[in-house]
Parts: C-alpha cells; sequence; structure tokens
C-alpha cells in the first residue's frame, strides 16, 4: 500500500468515526449541561469549594470564575514545580527554574500545553500525575465550559444568564472526561502502555550500552493528553516514544 494511499483511507476512517461519534457523544453531552440533577460526587465536589450549582450567572460572573480558577491553577502548578526537589516520587529530579515553571504552568492552565521540557529528565510522578494529567482534564474542561455558555448566550434571546461556571466544570470533567478516560486507559494499557509509579531504572542494551528509563501513570496521562488535544507528555518524543504510544 503506498503511503497516499495509506493517508487517504486514515483520513476517510477518522471522518467515519465522527460520523458515527457526534450524534450520541454530542445529544450525552447536550443532557449533561442541561440537566437540572447533581450526582453525587459533585454534590460533594460543591461543597468541599463552597459553590452554589443551581444559581444563573451573567458573563461577568462566568468570566470572573473562568479567570479565579485559572489563576489558581497556574499558581498550584507552578509551586508544585518549585516545590518538586521536596516531594516524594521526584525521582531525584530538582526543582524546576522559576522561568520554566511559570512557562508550564500558564501553558497547561490556558490549555496549549507547549512542552519545552524533557519529561523523563526533568519531572517527577507527582508533577506529572497531580500537576500535568489534572490540568489536562480542568483546562479541557474550562474550554468545553466556555463553549458551552457561548452556545447559551446565542440560543438564550430574554436572559444574560449563561449557567454556572461550577456546575459545568464540574460536569465536564466527571460525567464527559473522566469516563471516556477511564476506558481509553484500559485500551492502552492492554496495549502496551506503561501504567506504574515505578522509579528510573535500566533498560536492554543500546548501542553497547544501557539506557535509563523511569515508569510513571502514563496510560493516564496520554489518554487525556490525546482527547483534550493537549501536549506535555512524560517523554520528550511524546506519542512517538514506544512507551507512549
Amino acid at each position: 500500500m503506498s503511503p497516499v494511499l495509506a493517508g487517504v483511507l486514515q483520513l476517510l476512517a477518522l471522518i467515519a468515526a465522527l460520523a458515527l461519534a457526534y450524534r450520541p457523544l454530542g445529544d450525552y453531552m447536550a443532557r449533561v449541561y442541561s440537566s437540572k440533577k447533581h450526582l453525587r460526587a459533585e454534590k460533594w465536589i460543591y461543597k468541599a469549594i463552597g459553590a452554589d450549582p443551581d444559581s444563573e450567572m451573567r458573563w461577568t460572573a462566568y468570566l470572573r470564575g473562568v479567570l479565579a480558577f485559572s489563576a489558581a491553577g497556574v499558581l498550584f502548578l507552578y509551586l508544585l514545580q518549585r516545590l518538586q526537589g521536596s516531594l516524594p516520587g521526584s525521582l531525584g529530579f530538582k526543582a524546576i527554574d522559576p522561568d520554566q515553571a511559570f512557562n508550564t504552568a500558564a501553558s497547561f492552565v490556558a490549555n496549549t500545553n507547549w512542552q519545552s521540557y524533557s519529561g523523563e529528565q526533568a519531572m517527577g510522578h507527582v508533577v506529572q500525575t497531580a500537576g500535568l494529567a489534572v490540568q489536562n482534564f480542568v483546562s479541557a474542561a474550562v474550554g468545553i465550559a466556555v463553549a458551552v455558555a457561548l452556545v447559551r448566550g446565542f440560543a438564550r434571546s430574554r436572559t444574560g444568564e449563561l449557567g454556572n461556571f461550577w456546575a459545568d466544570l464540574v460536569r465536564g470533567v466527571v460525567r464527559v472526561l473522566l469516563p471516556i478516560s477511564v476506558l481509553g486507559a484500559l485500551v492502552l494499557v492492554a496495549c502496551g502502555v506503561l501504567q506504574n509509579f515505578s522509579g528510573i531504572h535500566e533498560v536492554g542494551q543500546f548501542l553497547g550500552g544501557t539506557q535509563l528509563w523511569n515508569g510513571g501513570a502514563i496510560a493516564t496521562q496520554e489518554v487525556i493528553k490525546l482527547l483534550g488535544t493537549n501536549g506535555g507528555g512524560y517523554f520528550n518524543a511524546n506519542s512517538a516514544h514506544p512507551f507512549e504510544n
């Protein structure tokens, strides 16, 4: 099979998959963001953050919610990187430099996920999992929430209320991104993608010597990276790396 034909067939397969998925998935997401009921787990989250999910917000309040949550995310991820050397599961890596830490934090919170570092030589388990992987979820959920608010703005002609940011954020994670990611992670693990918290170890013979590789919760980060069209994988080569592909 020629490369051109293979590329055309791959494109057609993608279009066919989208055609089959958009209606059931789109209908499901419409029900998620229009439902008046809250799951028990969602109620716990609302109580923990002190949010009232049933209160409608105008665009100014919705925007304040987006900006406040994003600012808190930047600060948390920045501090997590700066404190890496003192955290468990750091794999012996030192704290990330201030400029690199801020660049990564701002990039991941903004859902651009620009990876200007070598993951296997810089980030430990805590930063990768509690920091970067979490932001892959919540930054994607924020983007979906803003899109949903925009749709409501066009659909609602006699009110300036756009829904509730905190409810949209939590539902996006709990009802949309997490379920798909759990299934996707199981598929990736079954296909050989790593999912562990092991340390750095030597593997095989490579040009007459051994290589050092670190394990990690790679499948669970890879699936949301792909689902949220994010960057920032465990390894510098990202999805081209055999442990991540």
